[in-house]
């Protein structure tokens, strides 16, 4: 299921994020993430976090995100962990942690499990997230799928502002627009980098606006080829460069903008390329310098 990819990204790329949710696991565990079956009746579980360390006292985590109803739910959730137990022989002590969207979905009767769900499984309810302030980055990015729209930019830019070094900026802006592609399918990735109102953050190393950068690419050339004539894919490839020079640096300088503005289509891709590895506006002018 998408949600299933979208969280296994979400506890890779903040290990400290499950510690959060169960802390009985010590701070410094690293999981590996797999999503194996089980041969029994086609049970085949959602994500299961493996300790890197080689250590038995370390635990596996059963993780489920479930966001629908399923009415045998809990009986099915506690029957492939089990039988997975069974069938691997574990000897390691585990936990289980259930992400459910609130307390109203249908998920069967837990009666039966009630002391595992005591003891041993850690139900997380997205909507108690809702009316907190002050959560952790970790926490913030679930409280980010079920935010309500107009809260929903807001939270975003705070998440990604709270960045303390470039990798955490990187990091976090790509979980950010995972979820957010999730939660607005109808969006593009155009359409959610206005959202995020990245002025000032150095995003060009990110996957997210890579993935821009190559739509923007493709939509300049197609406008040349409907303008069936070289100025208009010259004019799409010009505001290209343009726009991401101002979303990176702030507005350019007349003189920088009327440099760019008199480079061939060819001039302009080689830039739209370069301007990936530029750190600072000097590269810019360095780069102009040498091609006119």
């Amino acid at each position: 299921m998408k949600t299933d990819k979208l969280f296994y990204r979400l506890f890779l790329s903040q290990p400290g994020l499950i510690t959060e949710l169960i802390p009985e696991i010590p701070k410094d565990c690293e999981f590996t993430y797999s999503a194996p079956g089980v041969k029994e009746k086609g049970f085949e579980l959602d994500g299961l976090l493996t300790p890197i360390a080689k250590d038995l006292n370390l635990p596996l985590v059963f993780l489920e995100a479930q966001m629908q109803r399923d009415p045998k739910f809990y009986g099915r959730y506690f029957a492939e962990i089990f039988m997975y137990l069974y069938q691997y022989n574990v000897k390691q002590p585990w936990y289980g942690l259930l992400i459910l969207p609130n307390r109203q979905e249908d998920l069967g009767s837990d009666i039966p499990y009630q002391s595992l769900l005591t003891s041993q499984v850690k139900r997380l309810y997205l909507e108690d997230l809702l009316p907190l302030t002050d959560l952790s980055p970790n926490l913030s990015l679930l409280k980010l799928l079920v935010v309500n729209e107009q809260d929903t930019a807001p939270l975003a830019q705070e998440i990604i502002n709270s960045a303390d070094t470039e990798e955490e900026l990187r990091r976090r802006i790509d979980l950010v627009e995972a979820i957010l592609v999730n939660k607005f399918p109808q969006l593009s990735t155009k359409e959610i980098l206005k959202m995020l109102n990245l002025k000032t953050a150095d995003v060009t190393q990110t996957r997210f606006y890579q993935e821009v950068f190559q739509e923007g690419q493709q939509a300049g050339r197609q406008a040349g080829r409907q303008e069936g004539q070289q100025e208009g894919r010259q004019e799409g490839e010009t505001g290209l460069v343009l726009r991401m020079l101002t979303k990176r640096y702030g507005l350019l300088s007349l003189t920088q903008q009327e440099q760019i503005r008199s480079l061939n289509i060819e001039q302009l891709e080689s830039l739209g390329e370069s301007l990936l590895d530029f750190t600072e506006i000097s590269d810019l002018d360095g780069w102009l310098l040498a091609h006119l």
